[in-house]
């Protein structure tokens, strides 16, 4: 069963996202209850993947999964939070600068651990 089966099954009868048995939904439900300021970035289909979204927490830590285009919209109704078209709005600023972040503090680290052999 693919992914999308899973959301499509979940919604249908089951409790919806926030009790679901996916674990795909499950994650994606405690990310939002774990994150402040979150929202919901579609992705396009791609020859590699299906529909993606892509949720930005306010600090723009995020995370990825792949839900099919019914499933990006359905999860965002059922978790309460906006979701965009990234063909028309685009990444939000705090999304790279988090990733930029990140890879000073991993070079950081990686100076740090040679530094101290």
């Amino acid at each position: 069963m693919g992914l999308i089966d899973r959301f499509r099954r979940v919604a249908a009868g089951r409790g919806g996202v926030s009790r679901g048995r996916s674990p795909e939904a499950g994650y994606l439900a405690e990310w939002v209850r774990t994150h402040t300021g979150v929202e919901g970035f579609v992705e396009p289909k791609t020859t590699v993947t299906d529909v993606t979204v892509v949720l930005i927490a306010a600090d723009g830590e995020w995370t990825r999964r792949i839900v099919g285009e019914r499933g990006a919209r359905r999860l965002a109704r059922e978790l309460g939070i906006p979701v965009y078209d990234v063909g028309r709005t685009g990444y939000p600023q705090r999304m790279r600068d988090y990733d930029a972040r990140r890879r000073i503090e991993r070079k950081r680290a990686i100076e740090r651990d040679l530094g101290a052999e």
